[in-house]
């Protein structure tokens, strides 16, 4: 599985990239700028390219871009794309006084990237930080969601590569409204705590 990271030069995605370079899976760095791409990529055994020329012949795109650059991203993209499958990990938050908040849209930024695309579109991995992830593979659990069950198997595949927990089906694409508000939960608790909250589910086979 050759995977596409757009916006991969973000602490994300090129947390993501270090986890992944070097293993089965080929793995390039995406970037509206080449060379910012390729210097990330250098710096964690991985390829960089722009993003158009990234998601050029992969089997998996994950869009790890900032989230107020998701849709227009997933735009400019469309045409490269194609019906290639893009696994969206970035939430839509909202920051007061009194904590992180979800957004207040009723669909999910995956569903509105969906809108975008031409292929199947799943969210997943918003409970894992670029802080951990740098690291070894948390103990913790990993969520995809999708209505596509090719296109999740992939996601799901790569979800497992990252944690030392499990990767989980988390049923439709519909359920990225809980998965994106799942962050904003987990932001509030590392700021109160001074932490890096994880999620395990328990009760499961």
């Amino acid at each position: 599985m050759r995977v596409a990271i757009v916006g991969g030069t973000g602490p994300f995605g090129t947390a993501l990239a270090r986890r992944l370079a070097g293993g089965a899976h080929p793995v390039v760095i995406g970037s509206r700028d080449a060379g910012r791409a390729a210097s990330a990529a250098a710096e964690v055994g991985a390829d960089g390219a722009t993003n158009a020329d990234a998601v050029a012949g992969a089997d998996l795109v994950v869009l790890a871009t900032k989230a107020e650059a998701a849709l227009p991203t997933a735009r400019d993209l469309r045409a490269a794309i194609g019906e290639t499958p893009v696994l969206c990990v970035a939430s839509e938050l909202r920051f007061a006084s009194a904590g992180v908040l979800p957004s207040e849209d009723a669909a999910s930024l995956a569903e509105r990237v969906q809108a975008e695309l031409d292929g199947p579109v799943l969210a997943g991995l918003h409970s894992l930080a670029a802080a951990t992830l740098s690291a070894e593979a948390p103990d913790e659990d990993a969520f995809v969601c999708g209505d596509d069950a090719e296109a999740k198997a992939l996601a799901l595949e790569l979800a497992a590569l990252l944690v030392a927990g499990r990767a989980l089906d988390a049923g439709p694409l519909a359920s990225a409204r809980a998965l994106e508000g799942l962050t904003a939960v987990i932001v509030n608790l590392n700021k109160r705590y001074r932490g890096h909250a994880g999620i395990r589910v328990t009760g499961l086979p």
